[in-house]
């Protein structure tokens, strides 16, 4: 994954995955996981959506798969976990931390990949 790998890019690569980690992300350093004290281009809980897409992607491709929920349901469900955890935070109860962060991105970037990547096939 280009994400994880950014930091030992060359620098002109690197510097192009940065930029459009900042388009799309906050990068504040205190939510973003680090390869050996350096930052990622996207903030925990970005990559663990975009860690969940890419597994949906993957899953959404397999053969005979067939989805018995509505999408909007799952979009639902897998959205639960961030919420959580933004309730969480923003209450100030706890700070999860980033692990946790990005674990509960994951289900709605899982989500997500099942609903738009079927949709986006060419018949």
């Amino acid at each position: 994954m280009l994400l994880i790998a950014a930091p030992g890019l060359p620098a002109t690569l690197a510097a192009v995955c940065y930029a459009a980690g900042a388009f799309i992300c906050h990068q504040r350093p205190e939510r973003s996981l680090h390869l050996e004290s350096a930052q990622l281009p996207v903030c925990a809980r970005c990559l663990g959506v975009y860690a969940g897409a890419a597994s949906g992607s993957i899953i959404a491709h397999a053969p005979g798969l067939v989805l018995r929920v509505r999408p909007r349901t799952l979009l639902v469900i897998g959205l639960v976990p961030t919420l959580v955890t933004l309730v969480i935070e923003w209450s100030g109860l706890v700070d999860p931390g980033n692990i946790v962060r990005g674990a509960a991105g994951l289900p709605i970037g899982l989500a997500a990949a099942l609903v738009l990547v079927p949709r986006l096939r060419v018949h």
